[in-house]
């Protein structure tokens, strides 16, 4: 399923992986508002499509964005209080870069009316199709891992000090999913060159709280990788095919054993 706003892809297993900053289209109204920089999309967590091929084959459901962050970001609460109060963060209509640097021409970004229409009409059909599939899975199966997919530049003084450690994992201080779906993860962990963390600086956006509901059978996992693990972090955020083959098959061990553990519950 296509439409302006999502890709979705209905999979045989109860595996959804969910992609909420890979889109990059700008509607035309939005565009004529928003600086330069804009154009650019940089805060886009690129090529992510690319790099989670293999959970297709695994048989998972996937639904991407096709609607930049900057339009609307989608792992954000709808009501737009932050997610990390106390530390430096964009909102649900971002009005700035990971950088600082103005998104708007006038300075101020989209009042109150705009920011609901853009809730409606952008926000709320990812939503609805996110829960509908998590809701289909859980019928199925008796239990479903929600991953959220999400990558960073590496280095961002505004968001965090020095180099983000390469891959991130967040599930809400282990409220998000059963705390063996989590020792699972990190079991893959011990034989690989990438530095790892859970629940640290990123502890899982929105839709990991949301709608990680272990208690329910949904067990959600995100994980925010560092661009610099399979990417070019300068534009035009070229993908390194060399670079990603080191880190693609950490990524899929680590879905493959959350996935296992999630299964194993209903057992």
């Amino acid at each position: 399923m296509t439409s302006s706003i999502f890709d979705f892809r209905r999979g045989t297993v109860p595996l959804l992986i969910s992609i909420p900053h890979l889109g990059r289209a700008i509607p035309s109204d939005i565009r004529e508002q928003l600086t330069d920089v804009a154009s650019e999309v940089a805060d886009t967590d690129w090529h992510l499509d690319r790099l989670y091929a293999f959970a297709e084959k695994m048989g998972a459901s996937v639904l991407g964005a096709r609607v930049s962050r900057y339009v609307i970001d989608l792992n954000r609460p709808p009501s737009g209080e932050s997610l990390y109060p106390g530390q430096t963060t964009t909102g649900l209509c971002p009005t700035e870069t990971f950088r600082g640097e103005p998104l708007y021409r006038n300075g101020r970004g989209p009042d109150a009316a705009e920011v609901a229409r853009r809730l409606e009409q952008y926000w709320r059909p990812y939503h609805a199709q996110l829960r509908a599939e998590l809701d289909r899975l859980s019928a199925e199966f008796g239990a479903v891992l929600l991953w959220e997919a999400h990558s960073i530049a590496s280095v961002l003084p505004r968001l965090f000090e020095g180099k983000l450690p390469d891959l991130n994992l967040g599930t809400n201080s282990g409220l998000s999913c059963d705390a063996s779906v989590l020792e699972a993860i990190t079991r893959t962990l011990d034989a690989q060159p990438f530095t790892w963390i859970a629940n640290g600086r990123f502890k899982g956006g929105y839709n990991t709280r949301a709608y990680g509901e272990p208690q329910k059978g949904v067990h959600a996992v995100q994980l925010e990788m560092c661009q610099s693990t399979y990417m070019s972090e300068t534009s035009p955020f070229a993908y390194l095919p060399e670079v990603a083959g080191e880190v693609e098959p950490v990524v899929a061990r680590m879905v493959k054993a959350a996935f296992e553990a999630a299964r194993a519950l209903v057992r």
